[in-house]
């Protein structure tokens, strides 16, 4: 009987035995176990055979694969599927949300396609909650595997848990007559669970009556013991609970690891055969996933040729049309060049590849979708010929080889950028062509970073969140180089952080953190898509790889309806071909910008007609436009929405270098990307020798070097130049030389100085010095870290030249395409804005007779003010006189936020068919607003769409008049009662009056007035807040943020404009200190305040405070801040009479100047002339003489008087122990300024001492830490400090009807007051608030900058994002935050 086996009879620690039923890391955040981790351990417990049976997936099949071989482990393929209740694609939310367990293991190779198929079906048709197969595809798809009666969760265990036999019997005869006795195992566990052991016993009494052999398997979910505590964590950031609670998920003991053979015979050893068996189903499982060639698409060539022929009839044809048909013909290096690439790729088997890519590029010429080649490609002359890239590869130096290398097998990658509104249409072509089941997406999967896993641990273990907030910000987040745990905890790496190991040491809690966080740290946590990759097989995918469902939970890109289970380095492994289907939204700047050329001046420029260097010129009549204009342009630094070039680093170099060809722009790219950024400096003092005084000033270690070195002076920039100089002095093949380059930068020392060895014996062999040959490669082995690929940056050059083509000759056009691209990117909107004011275009608000869904332009007269509806102008609008003479650019109705694009097209068909609106009533009859929608209607109006027929105010008071009306018209029409236009039965209509008089309506706030337009479209088009009160100060400020860049680093600086932003913190010493954004009439910038300079002006920085500011430009990357030294709300402006005059008129009222008195300028609060109502103007005072004594403020060079509390510029060694940076108060991992020691010291302040509140509150509800409620809540006064507040006469009475948390400490929401204005009615009103909210967190009011704050430890409330979004709403309320 096959159940009568027996096992060895005196157990040995390491005897053999074969873990059948393993999960590890990609049954995501359910099992623990590292790949390699599982396949070392199994090897050190003597078990020659592992099996991974991940739950319904088969992610981690090919790593788990691999690893086992370098242990010397055979891999066992397998899976723990889910069977539907009832059928796979049943979904009825009652009969089949339950789902029970199946283990399946690959037998052979049909064994394991058939995996396939059932993982990949599970996923694309079953899905249901769970991936899902049934017993009837189980049936069909059996052949080659091995099963078993399953865990616990299985249906026949769950069977007779259920006391079911009847069932149970009736399953096991199904499983048998699916994969007969042979293939068919009583699987058996033991887990401490008491309904387990019961189920064992009736398998053990079920098993004589069906012959079949016991399987003892141990259901592995990590893979040491020590990992039982970590896997307990992983298992409640799953579920999003804490090991504290006591209703959760857990597993029910310390078991579930790899055990060894002694410990599996403690559990079964009584059981006949239940260990041995696992050896018997290891030896029966023979599967080879080893990769053999290339399985590229079948692509079908004329009749008459096959790949290679067509390919290189392709590449004659273009060789000709590119060179010309004698030079194609007679070139002999033109020829060699062609015959040595085509020799390659044939000989690598890639003849298909480059026609597959050439079909593409074909398609998207015929429906005009523009693209561009990045990487190494352009590199390629038959990529040239066909027509794939449009680089001249012979013109440029670009070598094939760094492309393509024999001796670096691997499949050719040709990423290709198309325009991101058009990239969907280019995959949906491969999906057509190649077939839907040959077509796939791929997988990616997310990991658990250093500081995900701190913060996730943390919160797992209930630890309080401003510590778990201070350990994580610790950790270092570089965005290129990140840091690890173990990385912060070595002295010797630079990542090393001193406080972290002193906090491990000193506090078991942060050492149990991070602990467990080292443990869980890299594990695989979330699948997704790859935004760009995209595989074609020559087959269906399922024979390759197992397949999953758009992670999105819809069809992916293109139409895509599947994912590869498996990420691009495995996929690129088993020879699939890969297709990056990348988007780039300049391509769509450029041909919008080319379609609106087209149309406003009959020029048609494409891809390949705009010019990118010196002797260009555009096509037809723009023949007399070339290049001089757009490197001019970059010269001055006019380097906005130009390609790679727009940052502030870029526009430095761009100014400094003055490029005057596109080698300039390759070579720049080339040198600010990858560094070291000391060549900058060096490589434009040998152009400019060069280039203006006709001196080469490069000095060559052998005059074989300038050939290669000449066109970047002498300086090493290129990879290629790499590749040259070790082919042409030293004797390598290009593709051999290609792999010194590899060596280098991967820093394979052993490799190196193989390659070193060789190279000097080749160089000096050819006649060369041990002196020259060792300075040649001093400077390889140091420039090859850092050398760029030239051919990727051409690439990105030819685009950043054309950008500034366009800009130059079209800047209208070019500005209104990058308007419509970013419409939806507010903060790129306000820049492009603002450039299109410095150079003199206007641009206008959104109108309903005149705006389209994008951004247009309107010329002449339509610009100065075209007749609009009615025959009547369009009131209120501001037009940039500069420009009235010209063109400028209409607000397009899609770049409105909350008005959807369906919306706004409805009106504007309406309007294009049938003319402009005449009047609210026009607009109601002839389109159903229903359609449109009260809130799309309502954001409209507030941005001064509808500005011609009436004020703001008064249409938004008509708007559901308006909206009503239209539903009446248009419902009577459908029921035909009548028609739109001529009322009932053709009767004259009925005049109907939606707007109220103007003189009835409240007028709207200006400022308010402003936000909305702040807030719709980006941007203050009626006119900038800051406008008037600015104009004044041009004379104090030193620069604009909008002219601010890196060249300012470390230079003095004076700004004037509005506080928009507000964070204080605490340094490590405990000092307060904050990160301001100052906002003036051309963006935003961040000013930093270091503790002394916050202490004195704390008082006055408050949001929406206009001040001016002195201090120092500090430049971090791309990224600029400001270190403030003195903030003003006060300023004496020394002006002549007739100025003085104009100021005092302007801002009389509250702030008249006395006669003879200069006038301190208040700043705060605003004044009367923001209100639309008008106000009571007072008799202007008079005019003070130029001669006037000192004002009571000392003028200071800068040009504006200091305050005298202003202290001197802080101590710059003292607060750079402080603080160095910033990073942002969001829950993401990456900082935004890539600053590991604001990380180190911008940590949360310790909540303050004093506790007290308004006078409504009883002091029961206080949670005091040192004593009752404080005189200052009783008045309306702002709240006293610290060091002048009354000692508190008793102790806050004992929380009784609440017991305290496990840990310690409670979860807290955190209401922060600004200390001005009503402060006292800002608490009232967030109490109010908070109280609809029930949840269990305490509520914490406390003012800002003040040692004031208010706990409320009966008020328990919820930390819904609804409640903090209305919070920040209130007047007074800085930010709202949780502990």
């Amino acid at each position: 009987m096959l159940g009568t086996a027996t096992n060895s009879p005196v157990p040995e620690e390491h005897q053999p035995f074969v873990h059948l039923h393993v999960h590890s890391e990609f049954s995501l955040l359910d099992g623990l176990s590292r790949l390699d981790h599982l396949a070392k351990r199994a090897k050190a417990l003597n078990q020659p055979a592992l099996a991974l049976t991940d739950h319904g997936v088969m992610f981690g099949v090919m790593p788990f694969y691999q690893a086992c071989k370098n242990h010397g482990v055979k891999p066992i393929i397998g899976i723990e599927s889910y069977v539907a209740a009832r059928g796979m694609t049943d979904r009825d939310p009652q009969l089949d949300r339950e789902r029970t367990h199946l283990l399946l293991l690959a037998e052979n190779q049909t064994g394991y396609l058939n995996l396939l198929q059932i993982a990949s079906a599970a996923q694309l048709d079953g899905y249901y909650y769970r991936p899902r197969i049934d017993l009837d595809f189980l049936a069909a798809h059996s052949e080659g595997l091995i099963c078993t009666t399953g865990c616990m969760a299985a249906d026949i265990p769950r069977a007779i848990g259920n006391g079911d036999m009847t069932r149970a019997h009736a399953l096991m005869g199904q499983y048998i007559d699916i994969f007969g006795p042979e293939r068919y195992f009583i699987e058996l566990q033991e887990h401490s669970i008491p309904e387990l052991t019961a189920i064992n016993k009736t398998l053990m009494e079920m098993q004589p009556r069906y012959n079949l052999r016991f399987l003892a398997t141990n259901d592995v979910h990590y893979t040491t013991p020590d990992e039982a505590s970590p896997h307990d964590v992983l298992l409640c950031i799953q579920t999003g609970a804490t090991v504290n609670e006591s209703k959760r998920m857990r597993f029910s003991d310390q078991g579930y690891y790899l055990k060894s053979r002694a410990e599996m015979h403690r559990l079964f050893g009584h059981i006949p055969g239940a260990l041995d068996n696992s050896l018997l189903i290891a030896e029966m499982c023979n599967v080879d996933l080893d990769t053999k060639g290339y399985h590229l698409p079948i692509f079908d060539v004329p009749e008459g040729y096959d790949a290679p022929s067509y390919l290189r009839q392709l590449c004659e044809e273009g060789l000709a049309r590119k060179y010309g048909v004698e030079r194609a013909q007679t070139d002999e290096k033109l020829r060699a060049r062609l015959e040595h690439e085509l020799r390659i790729i044939g000989g690598m088997g890639f003849d298909t590849y480059f026609l597959i890519v050439w079909d593409l590029c074909e398609y998207a010429r015929r429906v005009d979708i523009w693209w561009n080649v990045r990487g190494s490609g352009a590199g390629s002359l038959v990529a040239y010929t066909l027509g794939i890239t449009g680089i001249d590869p012979i013109g440029n130096g670009l070598i094939f080889e760094r492309f393509l290398n024999p001796g670096r097998v691997s499949m050719p990658d040709i990423d290709l950028d198309y325009p991101d509104d058009r990239r969907s249409e280019m995959v949906e072509y491969a999906v057509n062509k190649y077939g839907q089941d040959k077509v796939a997406q791929i997988i990616t999967f997310g990991t658990l970073g250093a500081r995900a896993a701190i913060r996730d641990v943390g919160r797992a273990l209930d630890v309080p969140l401003p510590e778990v907030d201070a350990v994580a910000r610790l950790i270092p987040a570089i965005p290129g180089k990140p840091a690890k745990i173990d990385n912060v905890l070595d002295k010797d790496h630079e990542f090393y952080s001193a406080d972290l190991e002193a906090k491990v040491k000193s506090e078991p809690r942060i050492k149990e953190l991070i602990d467990t966080a080292r443990q869980i740290e890299g594990v695989a946590r979330h699948a997704s898509s790859h935004a760009a990759g995209v595989i074609i097989s020559d087959k269906p995918l399922v024979q390759y790889v197992p397949l999953h469902r758009p992670t999105s939970g819809e069809a992916g890109l293109g139409g895509i309806r599947s994912i590869s289970q498996w990420p691009m380095e495995i996929i690129e492994k088993i020879g699939l071909l890969k297709v990056d289907f990348l988007g780039l939204s300049t391509l769509t700047v450029m041909r919008k910008a080319a379609q609106l050329i087209e149309q406003r001046h009959g020029v048609r420029y494409s891809m390949d007609t705009i010019p990118y260097d010196i002797g260009m010129c555009g096509p037809d009549k723009d023949s007399d436009k070339g290049m001089e204009a757009a490197f001019d342009m970059l010269g001055r630094g006019d380097v906005l929405g130009v390609f790679q070039v727009e940052g502030s680093g870029m526009r430095k170099l761009m100014m400094e270098m003055k490029p005057r060809r596109f080698d300039h722009i390759i070579a720049a790219i080339s040198l600010f990307r990858p560094g070291p950024m000391e060549n900058i400096p060096e490589y434009i003092r040998r152009m400019h020798a060069a280039l203006n005084e006709g001196r080469d000033v490069a000095a060559y270690h052998a005059p074989e070097l300038k050939p290669i070195l000449q066109d970047t002076y002498g300086i090493l920039v290129y990879q290629e130049q790499i590749i040259r100089i070790a082919a042409e002095l030293a004797g390598y093949e290009p593709g051999e030389a290609d792999m010194i380059r590899k060596a280098v930068s991967k820093k394979k020392r052993d490799l190196m100085d193989e390659h070193k060895a060789k190279f000097t014996a080749g160089a000096m062999a050819r006649g060369f010095s041990q002196d020259v040959c060792d300075a040649i490669w001093g400077d390889i082995e140091f420039f090859a870290r850092y050398g760029f690929n030239k051919a990727h940056a051409a690439d990105y050059a030819v685009i950043c030249c054309q950008t500034a083509y366009l800009k130059a000759h079209y800047p209208v056009e070019y500005i209104t395409a990058l308007l419509t691209v970013d419409h939806q990117d507010t903060e790129k909107v306000a820049k492009y804005v603002t450039d299109a004011r410095h150079l003199g275009i206007a641009v206008a608000p959104p109108s309903i007779n005149r705006s389209m869904l994008d951004f247009t332009i309107e010329d002449g007269a339509e610009a100065q003010g075209r007749k609009g509806a009615g025959g009547k102008g369009r009131k209120g609008e501001r037009v940039n006189p500069s420009a009235t003479s010209g063109s400028l650019i209409r607000y397009g109705l899609a770049a409105i936020k909350n008005a959807g694009e369906s919306a706004v097209q409805v009106i504007i068909d309406e309007r294009e068919a049938n003319g402009p609106f005449r009047n609210p009533v026009d607009l109601a009859d002839r389109v159903d607003l229903r359609r449109v929608g009260k809130r799309a209607l309502e954001s409209m109006a507030r941005v001064g769409v509808f500005d011609e027929w009436g004020s703001r105010s008064c249409i938004l008071e008509a708007l559901d008049r308006m909206v009503g009306h239209s539903g009446s018209t248009h419902a009577a029409a459908e029921a035909g009662q009548m028609t739109l236009f001529g009322g009932n039965g053709g009767s004259a209509k009925i005049d109907v009056a939606l707007l109220r008089p103007e003189k009835e309506i409240k007028p709207v706030d200006r400022r308010e007035m402003l936000d909305w337009e702040k807030e719709l479209i980006g941007v203050y088009l009626t006119e900038h807040p800051l406008e008037h009160r600015l104009a004044d100060l041009q004379e104090v400020v030193t620069a604009r943020t909008g002219e601010l860049d890196a060249t300012w680093n470390g230079k003095p600086i004076t700004l004037a404009g509005m506080v928009a932003g507000l964070r204080t913190l605490n340094t490590k010493k405990g000092q307060p200190m904050a990160f301001v954004t100052l906002e003036d009439l051309d963006g935003k910038i961040d000013l930093v305040m270091f503790p002394k300079v916050w202490a004195a002006h704390r008082e006055m920085v408050q949001v929406n405070q206009i001040v001016v500011v002195r201090g120092t430009a500090q430049a971090e990357g791309e990224s600029l801040s400001i270190i403030a030294n003195s903030v003003q709300t006060k300023l004496t402006v020394a002006k002549d009479a007739a100025a003085a005059r104009h100021i005092e008129t302007e801002f009389s009222g509250k702030n008249s100047v006395s006669s003879g008195v200069p006038s301190d300028y208040d700043f705060w609060p605003p004044d009367d002339d923001w209100n639309v109502a008008p106000a009571p103007t007072p008799s202007p005072p008079p005019a003070r003489p130029v001669a006037e004594p000192a004002p009571s403020y000392a003028a200071n060079g800068n040009g504006f008087a200091a305050a005298e509390s202003v202290p001197p510029p802080p101590d710059e060694a003292e607060d750079d122990e402080e603080f160095t940076g910033y990073e942002t108060d969001d829950a993401a991992d990456e900082p935004t300024r890539p600053d590991p020691a604001a990380i180190v010291e911008a940590q949360e302040p310790p909540p303050p001492p004093v506790v007290a509140m308004p006078g409504r509150m009883t002091n029961y509800e206080l949670r005091m830490t040192n004593g009752t409620a404080d005189s200052a809540a009783a008045t309306n006064q702002p709240p006293m400090t610290n060091n002048h507040r009354p000692l508190a006469s008793e102790p806050a009475p004992p929380y009784e009807d609440e017991p305290p948390p496990t840990n310690g400490s409670y979860k807290m929401l955190v209401v922060e007051i600004r200390a001005s204005g009503n402060w006292k009615d800002a608490c009232r009103q967030s109490f109010r608030l908070a109280e609809r909210y029930e949840g269990n967190a305490m509520l914490r009011l406390q003012l800002a900058g003040q040692d004031l704050v208010m706990d409320f430890p009966n008020q328990r409330v919820g930390c819904e994002a609804e409640l903090i979004e209305q919070l920040e709403r209130v007047p007074g309320v800085g930010r709202v935050f949780e502990r």
